[in-house]
């Protein structure tokens, strides 16, 4: 009994030490992922383990956001997840999401998948997958571009499948990195936009990115009317709907401006804050931490560099012995129409020659039978001449039958010397045709010898891929124990990679530059909006994003806030 008691004991206290869980969904950006949650986690354990769960060490970009109501919030690192003002039905959702963008992405996005996350790709250009009608289902393109131009869903997959073919064989990351360089020099890359009232009352629109703080026209959100760099920013606060702003020169009097609601004041120091922690961490030293990151991500890009140029030694053979073995295919089809050629004309000569022999057979035959029949004329006329003839009528007659005599005999030795030449000559063509017939033997022997070499070559050359004993010495020889000489020469092989990839890039960009003017005769300008009118005003002028922003800072901090007091 107490055995009993004791045992239910236990286990009402085993169960009530079960921490309460409940559920949340993550949805990234190509997927989504549900875990378990204790109830006291804090927003940090959530994401740490998000974070832990995609390989990344690259955490300060990204952050947990979720929506309340028609404004959009991130989770707090050091506050519950359940504190927050989050839905009660489960699974609780939160997007992982890029909360901060770099300056520049190519410098400050060391792992591949950080790179990734800012930029998921489609893959590489396969003209036995990526057939005509491939790109129907995907929407590559805003439709608002597409109405812009006048151009056939036709005529742009023909453009874009051109270009996709054109940079065939080009690395994932190589690829995604290009896309996020042409994004990042676009006006409104990494710009969270809020709106705001000066102390006049003035409706403006404030920017927040990774360079600093920026006050927009509500109408024009590409070209800044004012910015104020991090660096020139000591602190940041608000009190209510009221945002202040101390520059970093005290002298400089502090500018205010409202927002709509607190809790977009709430998101805007967020946001303030991580930016301008990234702005100042970029301008010192990288921490140890990120130095091991960049020296395992050039480990790694080294090894992949390898990996992609055995890849492509591997290919390129396959290549070659797919040819060859085609080569030899073909050679061997020739070959074998040779040879029933050869038969052929064997067959013919054989039978010619058979002809041949019969016809001699019977000519020989025949003009044996007329010099006989020769011979016997002569008798005959010999005959005739010793018979005594006693009348002049028989002695005429006599003469005459010898004179038709002697003609039959003279034709008869005529026609067998003819008879006999034809024989001659058709023992000469017997003879030609059985050397035809020899050397068409000769022929067909040489044809069955090449085409049993082609054979065995043709076996032997297409077993070369799938047994490449090199390569496998190769793979299993990789060695990655950096010593000097390994990195000076790993270093020489980034150097030559980073100048191809430069020059790679400058045609991309003269690429983009020749399709734009290629396409520009088709845009219908009516269909424009203001933004493209304002987008293409800012290129025609050479303004850039960055170049904008330092003509803006050129002016001091003071005269810049007299000026935003009075918009």
């Amino acid at each position: 009994m107490a055995g009993a008691i004791a045992s239910r004991m236990s286990f009402s206290s085993l169960k009530r030490k079960q921490p309460k869980t409940f559920t949340v969904r993550i949805a990234t950006m190509d997927a989504e992922m549900e875990f378990s949650c204790e109830v006291k986690w804090k927003g940090k354990d959530l994401f740490d383990l998000v974070c832990r769960t995609l390989g990344l060490r690259e955490t300060w970009f990204f952050g947990l956001q979720y929506t309340i109501k028609d404004t959009v919030a991130w989770l707090k690192m050091d506050k519950k997840v359940l504190d927050h003002d989050v839905p009660t039905e489960e699974p609780v959702t939160f997007h992982f999401l890029a909360k901060f963008y770099p300056e520049n992405a190519e410098e400050e996005l060391v792992q591949e998948i950080t790179q990734h996350l800012f930029f998921l790709q489609y893959g590489d250009y396969d003209p036995n997958v990526h057939k005509r009608g491939f790109l129907a289902q995907e929407e590559l393109l805003p439709k608002r571009v597409i109405n812009l131009y006048q151009m056939t869903p036709e005529m742009w997959e023909e453009r874009i499948t051109a270009w996709y073919a054109e940079h065939r064989g080009r690395a994932r990351d190589e690829a995604e990195m290009e896309y996020l360089k042409i994004a990042q020099d676009l006006e409104m890359y990494g710009v969270n936009y809020f709106a705001i009232r000066n102390k006049k009352g003035t409706e403006l629109l404030l920017g927040v990115d990774a360079l600093g703080l920026h006050i927009y026209d509500p109408d024009n959100r590409l070209t800044p009317k004012i910015s104020f760099p991090w660096n020139e920013i000591r602190n940041i606060s608000y009190s209510d709907k009221e945002f202040t702003i101390k520059p970093l020169d005290k002298k400089i009097d502090v500018f205010k401006f409202n927002s709509s609601k607190l809790r977009v004041n709430k998101l805007i120091l967020q946001l303030c804050i991580g930016n301008h922690d990234l702005f100042m961490r970029r301008r010192k030293a990288d921490s140890l931490e990120v130095q091991q990151m960049k020296a395992q991500a050039r480990e790694e890009k080294a090894r992949k560099q390898m990996e992609r140029q055995r890849l492509a030694r591997e290919k390129q053979m396959r290549e070659e012995a797919e040819r060859t073995r085609d080569e030899l295919e073909r050679r061997l089809m020739q070959l074998k129409e040779e040879a029933t050629m050869a038969n052929e004309a064997l067959m013919r000569s054989e039978e010619t020659a058979d002809l041949l022999a019969e016809k001699a057979q019977i000519t020989e035959e025949e003009a044996k039978l007329l010099a006989q029949k020769a011979a016997e004329a002569e008798q005959e006329m010999q005959r005739i001449k010793a018979t005594a003839i006693r009348t002049e009528e028989e002695k005429r007659l006599m003469e005459q039958k010898v004179l038709e005599a002697e003609m039959l005999a003279l034709k008869m030795a005529e026609e067998s010397e003819r008879r006999a030449k034809e024989a001659d000559q058709l023992k000469q063509d017997l003879q030609e045709a059985r050397e035809s017939e020899r050397r068409a033997k000769q022929k067909l022997l040489e044809i069955t010898s090449k085409s049993s070499y082609t054979q065995s070559m043709n076996s032997s050359t297409t077993a070369l891929p799938t047994d490449l004993p090199s390569f496998n010495l190769i793979s299993e020889s990789l060695s990655f124990d950096f010593k000097d000489t390994d990195m000076k020469r790993l270093s020489m092989e980034i150097e030559k990679e980073k100048v191809e990839y430069m020059e790679k890039s400058k045609h991309l960009q003269e690429q983009l530059n020749e399709l734009k003017t290629e396409i520009e005769a088709l845009k219908l300008k009516e269909r424009e909006t203001a933004l493209d009118i304002l987008h293409n005003e800012n290129a025609s002028r050479g303004n850039s994003k960055h170049n904008t922003i330092k003509k803006l800072t050129l002016q001091s901090t003071k005269s810049r806030v007299a000026f935003f007091e009075e918009l």
